[in-house]
């Protein structure tokens, strides 16, 4: 083997090993997976990862993927949930081949559920939920046999058709399949395959009154849709057994199941159940809330489809859990953002710059770059006048050598602009800066600077007459612990009090209105110099822009953690 393909071969990760071998084998000649989310809430960033790991799968060996909706229990799905999944997938770049149902399959699924009775494989159980777990046993103790364990197959099949036919109440009969009560797994020790749920479904209505499990509908619908690998996360490993049994004793096509590890992202939870809670109890505004892990959440606040495409790359597919720094997401963002995202410049807190020798009546309107990354974004014109607003931080009366900001008696370029020098400034009776007084260098225009005069920084600023008032949302960590699932009490207690702060009035160039989404049709991204990039919020209006801070120009996290 040369260097080369044997590098190629070393870089592949274990499932493209065995899908490698599977058809070198010949067990297929082509690829199906499958993506199958319950329509019981939004996705999240872990379910972008099951998505790359599927279609990207899919892609490369010049296969499909399905999306089926694991629809089994119908009290907490809904068809909101499922076109939310839909725009999810669809945004983050992906095509399936088939949009499907495990109640697609609900008659199938019966039909198979009568032929283990007959074959004497399940029978039904009188035993509420509370007896049938004491009868499992431990995982160190055997389990006890059922009292109605031995019923006839015929018996059996009779309950049945009568808990179809809804005669009987919800948690007084289910369905378990007739495994082993000994078993070291668990979940093999008669595992319930129906039971009577009386409520409406969100595509079969009224239709129905008993449901799968997951565990019985989920492998007979990959075989059903000859899915060649059906990739799940490590938490359905002890699941395997009892997927491979039903598809061995029903005869269906082999379908195969593979795990790899979920993605568990630090500082936030992954939990539907949890992020649930978040938004119900209102410790966020909705599923969507920028601060939330969810790729709706994501999309509000800015990331691009390519960002969570790379971040899901990079983490790769891998055998054992582990928990990743939510800095190698933002990373990503940075990365992408950097390349697409036009530059503006946005005053959060003002302090009025007045250039005396510039002329009161003057706009002197000065080019600029939109995105030095990009040679094709072009350039906007950007006014100058003799009133301009800076941020305040960005002045010192008295500041050390190495503040390369504005203080008396010092040089800043202003960003695109000109050089200027600070001669004095006024203050309010507070103590509090009110203005600061300069004197600009006509010469010293950037991209044809003649001057000679030095200045080690740079700001940006915007014209005082042409600022456009703007809403800039801020964002951090919405959990102030490194893994909040995994701490004693509620997720809520460990809630960072500052994951949102809002400056209600910031100022912007005026282009920034030729950018927005109802003039244009859809957001755009962009990069408020010296500050962060940004994207704007669905609720911003031409009256009321408001843009969302997706990631700051660079990780402060780190250094915070470091205190």
């Amino acid at each position: 083997m040369s260097d080369s393909s044997a590098e190629a071969k070393s870089s592949k990760n274990f499932l493209e090993e065995i899908i490698d071998k599977d058809l070198a084998e010949g067990r297929h000649t082509s690829i199906l997976t499958r993506f199958p989310p319950e329509p019981n809430g939004y996705l999240h960033i872990g379910h972008a990862k099951s998505i790359n790991v599927n279609f990207g799968l899919a892609k490369k060996y010049g296969g499909e993927t399905n999306l089926r909706f694991d629809d089994t229990n119908p009290i907490t799905e809904s068809t909101e949930y499922v076109q939310s999944i839909k725009r999810d997938v669809e945004w983050l770049g992906y095509e399936w081949k088939q949009e499907l149902y495990a109640s697609d399959y609900f008659e199938k699924l019966y039909e198979f559920a009568l032929k283990l009775i007959r074959d004497g494989l399940a029978y039904v159980d009188d035993s509420t939920s509370e007896q049938i777990a004491a009868l499992k046993g431990t995982p160190t103790t055997p389990g006890t046999n059922s009292p109605y364990r031995d019923r006839s197959p015929e018996e059996n099949e009779e309950l049945f058709k009568r808990m179809r036919d809804g005669e009987f109440p919800d948690g007084s009969r289910t369905l378990r399949a007739k495994i082993d009560m000994a078993a070291p797994n668990m979940l093999m020790r008669d595992p319930v395959i129906y039971r009577i749920k009386n409520a409406h479904h969100h595509r079969t209505d009224d239709k129905w009154c008993i449901y799968p499990t997951y565990d019985f509908a989920h492998g007979q619908s990959d075989a059903i849709e000859n899915i060649t690998h059906s990739i799940c996360t490590l938490e359905f490993m002890p699941h395997r057994p009892l997927y491979e049994w039903f598809i061995e004793k029903l005869g269906l096509f082999p379908s195969r199941q593979y795990e790899f590890a979920r993605l568990n992202l630090s500082y936030t939870v992954m939990s539907k159940r949890k992020l649930l809670q978040l938004v119900n109890e209102g410790h966020v505004e909705s599923w969507d809330d920028p601060r939330m892990p969810t790729i709706s959440g994501l999309r509000r606040r800015g990331y691009t489809p390519a960002a969570i495409r790379e971040f899901c790359n990079r983490i790769g597919v891998a055998k054992r859990d582990n928990l990743i720094d939510v800095s190698l997401l933002e990373f990503c963002a940075r990365e992408d953002l950097n390349r697409i995202a036009e530059r503006r410049m946005v005053v959060l807190d003002p302090v009025k710059l007045i250039i005396t020798n510039f002329p009161e009546d003057k706009t002197e309107m000065l080019p600029s770059e939109n995105n030095p990354e990009d040679e094709q974004s072009g350039e906007r014109e950007v006014p100058f006048t003799r009133e301009l607003l800076i941020e305040r931080e960005d002045f010192m009366e008295d500041a050390p050598r190495k503040f390369f900001r504005l203080s008396p008696g010092r040089n800043v370029r202003l960003k695109s602009a000109f050089i200027i020098t600070c001669d004095d400034f006024k203050k309010d009776e507070k103590g509090e800066v009110t203005e600061i007084y300069a004197t600009y260098h006509p010469d010293s225009r950037s991209g044809s600077d003649t001057s000679g005069i030095k200045a080690k920084g740079t700001l940006h600023w915007v014209s005082a007459s042409h600022a456009v008032p703007v809403e800039v949302r801020s964002y951090d960590r919405l959990f102030n612990v490194e893994d909040p699932a995994g701490e004693e009490g509620e997720i809520t207690d460990y809630i960072n009090p500052d994951s949102l702060v809002t400056i209600p009035q910031a100022w912007a160039e005026p282009a920034i209105l030729d950018d927005l989404k109802e003039k244009s049709g859809s957001a755009k991204h962009f990069q408020f110099m010296r500050k962060g990039y940004y994207y704007e919020d669905i609720s911003s209006t031409a009256e009321k822009p408001v843009f969302n801070q997706t990631v700051g120009l660079r990780d402060t996290w780190a250094k915070q953690k470091g205190k």
